[in-house]
């Protein structure tokens, strides 16, 4: 039986060698060419599938997301007009541009405390030089993007002979029991800019306490629309882009400092926000400012 059982398990072996050795007889020379040059075209052909696959991904496709957007801190009276560049800049480059309105004292706190964007934009030079001072920007990059004027606005729906205080003097009359907005002059440039103003045509002392502080121009600019306060003093660009409100009087640039727009590189920005700013000072960019009621 043990004889028996070593022959079964043997003899397969055998044949199986058998097998091998008359495969390989048959195993020529020029068998074993045609299957080298078969796995070589083999190896060809997917090294040129690879390389088409990698020649069809596109610059943008393996772009870093970092370079793909960009991230823009303004003042809250750029809302419009940076929106219109916004739109057009990304269609032609492709880059999104993302915006975060605020008041300048706002968004150059937030630059301090560590948010991050690429580009700063403010109402005045005071937050810029905060800005720079706290190496927050790239002082090279400054550049006076626009300006603009400031006038006094009045609800569209009062009364044309209920207010209508075309001099100055009348304002406080105008006012009645109510109070007049503008940016609260403490930190917001628009209310430093009214201050100057009504300082300088002698006003601050009877109009000041009647003050009601906006957080920022736009805030302003929506009381008087809404009919919650009878004054306002805002930027002409956002009162002549509003039709709830109206124009009462323009005020003379010479009783304040002057009101511009300046834009800086935030420090260890993104590349990509310098051509942005370049757009932005460009005759297109600028043609979109001039639209809404900028002026340099």
């Amino acid at each position: 039986m043990l004889r028996s059982g070593n022959a079964a398990t043997t003899r397969p072996r055998f044949k199986y060698t058998r097998d091998y050795n008359h495969h390989m007889s048959h195993d020529t020379a020029p068998a074993r060419s045609q299957r080298r040059r078969s796995l070589m075209r083999l190896a060809l052909s997917s090294m040129a599938m690879l390389c088409t696959t990698m020649l069809s991904i596109t610059p943008a496709a393996i772009a870093k997301p970092e370079t793909a957007s960009i991230t823009v801190f303004a003042a809250a009276s750029l809302t419009d007009a940076l929106n219109e560049a916004g739109r057009q800049y990304s269609q032609r480059s492709g880059i999104t541009v993302r915006h975060s309105f605020a008041s300048s004292a706002q968004i150059a706190r937030q630059l301090a405390a560590g948010a991050p964007a690429d580009l700063f934009i403010a109402a005045d030079t005071e937050w810029m030089d905060y800005a720079i001072e706290r190496k927050l920007v790239r002082a090279e990059t400054q550049r006076v993007l626009t300006g603009n004027t400031l006038v006094v606005i009045a609800p569209a729906t009062a009364p044309a002979t209920a207010i209508e205080p075309a001099r100055a003097e009348d304002w406080p009359s105008a006012l009645g029991a109510g109070r007049w907005v503008t940016g609260d002059p403490d930190s917001v440039p628009l209310g430093r800019y009214a201050r100057e103003a009504l300082q300088f045509l002698g006003l601050w002392s009877q109009l000041g306490p009647r003050l009601a502080r906006a957080e920022n121009a736009r805030a302003a600019l929506a009381l008087v629309a809404r009919g919650e306060a009878p004054l306002g003093i805002v930027y002409a660009s956002d009162a002549l882009g509003e039709p709830r409100v109206r124009v009462v009087s323009p005020i003379d640039p010479r009783a304040h400092s002057a009101l511009v727009y300046p834009a800086a590189m935030v420090s260890g920005a993104n590349p990509q926000a310098a051509a942005y700013l370049d757009f932005l000072m460009s005759t297109e960019g600028q043609k979109i400012f001039a639209q809404r009621h900028f002026r340099r």
